[in-house]
């Protein structure tokens, strides 16, 4: 299972549980990949709620590889989550929150991600640290 203290989720690909994880080099490879400075940058970036499908495939790719996955995000592209764009939507939010909304927003996602009360969206915006 994985650990929310230290930045983990876990998530449903091509019918399989797997660990995904934004370690320190996963976040230099997304500062990289969408030009921004420094973390703060990539933070600011996700808060605003609006995400690509490319920015969603860079996203869970770092994390996977973050969490040991030998994976590109071609491979990545052609995974299937469980429950559709929602379910892609729900990783990028969990794993977001995980690593940059800290303990108890992170566990405020994953418990709104398990009810499904929302479609994993909280409160209509897909991403956490919306306001």
């Amino acid at each position: 299972m994985a650990n929310a203290r230290r930045g983990e989720v876990d998530g449903v690909l091509d019918g399989k549980t797997h660990r995904l994880c934004l370690t320190l080099g996963a976040l230099a490879e997304l500062e990289q990949a969408f030009g921004d400075e420094d973390m703060l940058a990539l933070a600011i970036r996700f808060e605003g709620g609006r995400i690509s499908a490319r920015d969603a495939m860079r996203i869970i790719a770092a994390g996977l590889r973050g969490a040991g996955a030998d994976v590109t995000e071609s491979d990545v592209a052609r995974m299937r989550a469980e429950g559709g764009v929602a379910g892609y939507v729900d990783i990028v939010a969990r794993l977001l929150a995980a690593t940059f909304a800290g303990d108890e927003k992170a566990a405020k996602v994953e418990r709104v991600s398990e009810a499904g009360s929302d479609g994993g969206a909280i409160g209509n915006r897909p991403f956490p640290g919306t306001t």
